[in-house]
C-alpha cells in the first residue's frame, strides 16, 4: 500500500502538560482509523498536525506531494451569512454538481431536507454539521479527516455517514481518519483504531470490540492498569461477547479469547435481581400515557405532534427511544415527567414515582456553578448504594472520572462532558426510581461512557434513553421504540434496524415525516419551510423519474469513460478514421447525458418547490 502521509517524533505540550511525546505514526492507502482515548488526551490536537493545520513543538508532519486532505473540524467554521447552497458549492451553477452522482448522493443523504436558500446561521445545530459534511464530501480527497462528525447527527444520519464512507473509495484506496464517541460507528467503519493515552499512541487492528478485546489482553498481561479499570474493560468485554449476535462474526474478535476473557464476569445486568428490586420501590404503576395527542406548538388546529399514542412503563423497564428530528423525542420525555401537558388523552403516574430527566443542556447545574464537584455530591447523601455495594461520595464520584484532583474544581470551569457526567451523578444520588435521559452521551469519550454504563447497569429502576448513539441503546435498554414523524410510537422487535428499514420504507413511498438526516429523493433545492404545489401523484412520478435517471446517467458515465478510453488508443494508432467514428458516438452520448440532467433538475424542481 502506498504512503499518504505521517508524523515522525510529534511533540506538543501546554503549559506544563505534555500532550504528545515523540509520537510516529502514519496512514497508507486502505486504512480506516478510528481515534479513541479520554476528552483531553490529544486526539484532537494529533488530528489537527497531521492535517496540517497546527504545527509541533517538535517533529514534522510529511505527506506525498499529491495528496489532497480534508479536514472536518469539531468546531462550527462555515460562513454564518452564506446562503447553504453557496456554502456547500460555492459559485458553481446547478448543472456542474448535478452532472456527478456521487455529488447528488452526498446531497440527498445529508442536506435533502434543507432549505437551499436559507442563511447558515439560522440554521439547526445538526443542520450545520450535515452542511459542513457535505461541502466536505462532494471534494475528492485522497484522506479525509473527521473530528467527531456523528456530534448532532441523529441514528439515521449516522447509518448514512457509514454507509458513504465504507463505498466511498475502493478498499485499498484513500483513507480516513476519525475521532468519536460512537462506539457502533468505529466498528462499523475502522479497520484500524489509535488509542491516544499518556501523550503515547497504541495502535491496534480492528475496530471497537477488536481494540477492547485486545486492550484487555495488553492491560491484563503487563499488569500495570488498576484493578478498577480491568474489572470495566472486562465487563465491556462480556456486553460485546454476549450482546448484539452480529458483533461476535467479526473475524478480528477471536470468540475463543474472548470467552476465556470473560468466564469469570458475570453479566452486565442481572434483570430479575433488578426487576425485583425496581418493583419493591415502585409498586406494579409507574408511568402511562393514555391515548395521548399533543398539537404542534404554534401549528395550525389539527397539527399533531402525536396522534392518540399509548405508552405503559413497567417497573425495572428499559426503554431505548430513536426517531427523526423534530419528531418529539425530547417532548416525550416532558410529558412523562409532567412538564407539559397533552392536548387529549392523560398521564397516569404512579403514586411512589421519583423521577429524575438529565437534558441536553445541562442547564440545571447554572445553580450550583460556585461549588466544587465534590461538594455538589455531598450536599444530596455522603453515602450511596449503588447495585448493592456502598460507596462513599468521592468514591462514586470517582467512578465516573473525576480524579481526587478534578473533586476539586468549581463547577463553573468543567467541560460539556465533565458538566453531563456530574449532573447524571447528582440525579442519580437523588434516588429516583424513574430515570430519563436526553442525549446522554454527547461530549463523553469511550471510557467515560463505560463507565456511565456499568453505573447504569446496577440501577434498579426504570431507565428511558433518547440517543442516536445506536451502541448505548443497545447496551444499556432491553427494548427499543421509534418515532418516526407521523405522530405515532412504534415498537422495534428487530432494534435500531428496524427502524432504519422502516424509515427507508417511509422514504420510498414519500411517506417521511419530521426532518432527519437521511437521505431523500428531493434535491438539495427543496425548501423545508415552503409546501409543494406538486400532488402526492406528481411527487410519485418525480421520484421515480429521479432513480430512473441516476441509473441512466451511470451507465452513460461507464459508456462515456469506455469511449474516451478507445479514442485514446485509436489516437495512438494513427486510425483518424475510426477516431472520427468514436468522435460522433461521443458527442450523442453527451447530448444525452444533457439533456437526463435537464429532467433530473426538473424532477427535483417537482419536489422541492
Amino acid at each position: 500500500m502506498a504512503h499518504l502521509l505521517g508524523g515522525e517524533n510529534l511533540s506538543v505540550s501546554f503549559a506544563t502538560r505534555t500532550v504528545l511525546d515523540g509520537v510516529t505514526l502514519g496512514l497508507e492507502d486502505g486504512d480506516r482509523i478510528g481515534m479513541v482515548g479520554r476528552n483531553g488526551d490529544g486526539k484532537s490536537t494529533l488530528m489537527r498536525l497531521l492535517a496540517l493545520r497546527s504545527t509541533p513543538d517538535s517533529g514534522r508532519v510529511t505527506k506525498r506531494g499529491d495528496v489532497n486532505v480534508g479536514y472536518l473540524d469539531q468546531s462550527d467554521v462555515l460562513d454564518g451569512d452564506l446562503t447553504v447552497g453557496t456554502a456547500i458549492v460555492g459559485d458553481r451553477a446547478d448543472h456542474e454538481w448535478a452532472a456527478n452522482p456521487k455529488i447528488r448522493e452526498v446531497m440527498g443523504g445529508l442536506v435533502g431536507d434543507v432549505d437551499w436558500h436559507a442563511n447558515v446561521h439560522s440554521l439547526s445545530g445538526g443542520q450545520k454539521r450535515r452542511v459542513a459534511l457535505a461541502k466536505l464530501l462532494i471534494e475528492d480527497h485522497d484522506v479525509i479527516m473527521l473530528d467527531e462528525p456523528t456530534n448532532h447527527l441523529d441514528v439515521e444520519g449516522v447509518a448514512w455517514l457509514a454507509r458513504h464512507l465504507k463505498t466511498r473509495w475502493r478498499a485499498n484506496q484513500g483513507a480516513f481518519l476519525v475521532v468519536t464517541h460512537d462506539r457502533w460507528f468505529l466498528d462499523e467503519v475502522c479497520n484500524y483504531t489509535w488509542e491516544v493515552h499518556d501523550a503515547m499512541v497504541d495502535m491496534f487492528d480492528g475496530g471497537y470490540a477488536a481494540y477492547v478485546l485486545a486492550r484487555a489482553e495488553r492491560d491484563r498481561m503487563a499488569a500495570v492498569v488498576e484493578n478498577k479499570r480491568q474489572q470495566l474493560v472486562k465487563k465491556e468485554l462480556a456486553w460485546l461477547r454476549r450482546g448484539a449476535p452480529a458483533r461476535t462474526s467479526k473475524p478480528k474478535f477471536r470468540i475463543e479469547a474472548a470467552n476465556e476473557l470473560i468466564s469469570d464476569v458475570p453479566e452486565p445486568r442481572d434483570s430479575v435481581a433488578l426487576n425485583k428490586m425496581a418493583t419493591a420501590r415502585l409498586g406494579k404503576d409507574v408511568l402511562d400515557l393514555e391515548n395521548v395527542s399533543l398539537d404542534f406548538e404554534g401549528g395550525e388546529s389539527g397539527q399533531k405532534l402525536f396522534d392518540n399514542i399509548t405508552l405503559r412503563l413497567a417497573p425495572g423497564e428499559r426503554l431505548g427511544l430513536v426517531g427523526v428530528n423534530g419528531a418529539g423525542k425530547s417532548t416525550l420525555l416532558k410529558l412523562l415527567n409532567g412538564e407539559i401537558q397533552p392536548t387529549s388523552g392523560k398521564l397516569k403516574r404512579g403514586k411512589t414515582v421519583v423521577t429524575a430527566v438529565l437534558t441536553q443542556d445541562v442547564k440545571e447545574l447554572d445553580d450550583v456553578s460556585d461549588l466544587r464537584v465534590i461538594e455538589v455530591i455531598e450536599r444530596e447523601k455522603r453515602s450511596f448504594s449503588v447495585g448493592g455495594k456502598e460507596f462513599t461520595a468521592g468514591q462514586l464520584v470517582e467512578q465516573l472520572g473525576f480524579t481526587k484532583e478534578k473533586q476539586w474544581t468549581p463547577v463553573a470551569d468543567l467541560s460539556g462532558g465533565e458538566r453531563r457526567r456530574l449532573q447524571l451523578l447528582r440525579l442519580l444520588v437523588g434516588e429516583p426510581n424513574v430515570l430519563m435521559l436526553d442525549e446522554p452521551t454527547n461530549d463523553l469519550d469511550t471510557d467515560t461512557l463505560a463507565a456511565v454504563e456499568d453505573v447504569l447497569d446496577g440501577w434498579p429502576g426504570t431507565l428511558v434513553v433518547v440517543s442516536h448513539d445506536r451502541y448505548l441503546l443497545e447496551r444499556v435498554t432491553d427494548h427499543q421504540m421509534a418515532l418516526l414523524g407521523d405522530g405515532k410510537l412504534r415498537g422495534l422487535p428487530g432494534g435500531v434496524d428496524q427502524y432504519l428499514e422502516l424509515r427507508e420504507a417511509a422514504l420510498a413511498t414519500g411517506t417521511v415525516g419530521g426532518t432527519s438526516g437521511a437521505p431523500t429523493t428531493a434535491g438539495p433545492g427543496a425548501s423545508s419551510s415552503a409546501p409543494s404545489g406538486a400532488s402526492e401523484a406528481e411527487k410519485r412520478e418525480a421520484r421515480k423519474d429521479l432513480n430512473r435517471i441516476d441509473r441512466q446517467l451511470g451507465k452513460l458515465a461507464q459508456q462515456e469513460e469506455k469511449l474516451h478510453t478507445q479514442m485514446a488508443a485509436k489516437s495512438e494508432s494513427g486510425d483518424f478514421d475510426a477516431l472520427g467514428e468514436l468522435n460522433a458516438k461521443l458527442q450523442e452520448l453527451l447530448e444525452e447525458k444533457e439533456g437526463l440532467e435537464l429532467e433530473w433538475l426538473e424532477a427535483a424542481e417537482v419536489l422541492g418547490e
